[in-house]
């Protein structure tokens, strides 16, 4: 993709995402979103074949690069310039979360927030389902799908609790209360 086809897809995704902040994603038209970004119909469709398409390519975007980045720890944003990378996958995803680039906090609290709220489990559940198979078989033997979709789900709870309580807590503390509660299951 070229200089000049990312620029045009930014200006999508931004405006996409400042429409679902002020309305809920069944309302928003693509005439709004075309409007808002300041393209011409034919360029939106050279990039997204339908609204539907659309919001599947920015959930890949924003939640890719947060759960890819929690998987390469090398890739870190410079969150951990004093050398002090977290032992936690959970943590660095909160610490990405925190970063709030594209407004990720804002799309998972908007009006439209439940299809952004499955996009992001189904994410993590991947991370999580990886990070498992590395693992022995649970205490309780409880098949190990099933744990990735319980972790997965308190995972995405924990983070609206966080963000609809104000942030109080960084993201260490937060992932301690996480995994002081799911790691007695795994």
């Amino acid at each position: 993709m070229d200089r000049r086809q990312r620029k045009t897809r930014k200006a999508i995704f931004e405006a996409f995402g400042a429409l679902l902040e002020r309305k809920s994603y069944h309302s928003v038209t693509v005439q709004e979103i075309i409007d808002a970004a300041d393209i011409g119909r034919s360029t939106f469709y050279a990039h997204f074949e339908t609204k539907d398409d659309l919001l599947r390519e920015l959930c890949r975007e924003l939640f890719g690069h947060v759960i890819d980045s929690a998987v390469d720890c090398t890739h870190t944003h410079g969150l951990y310039s004093d050398g002090s990378a977290p032992q936690s996958v959970f943590c660095h995803l909160l610490q990405h979360l925190e970063e709030n680039q594209n407004n990720i906090l804002g799309l998972l609290s908007c009006e439209s927030s439940e299809i952004f709220l499955r996009y992001f489990k189904d994410s993590l559940n991947e991370l999580v389902q990886s990070q498992l198979s590395t693992q022995k078989q649970s205490r309780l033997m409880l098949p190990r799908d099933f744990l990735g979709n319980h972790s997965s789900s308190a995972f995405v709870e924990t983070g609206l609790w966080w963000v609809k309580n104000g942030r109080k807590q960084t993201p260490a503390e937060l992932d301690q209360y996480f995994r002081m509660v799911i790691e007695p299951v795994l």
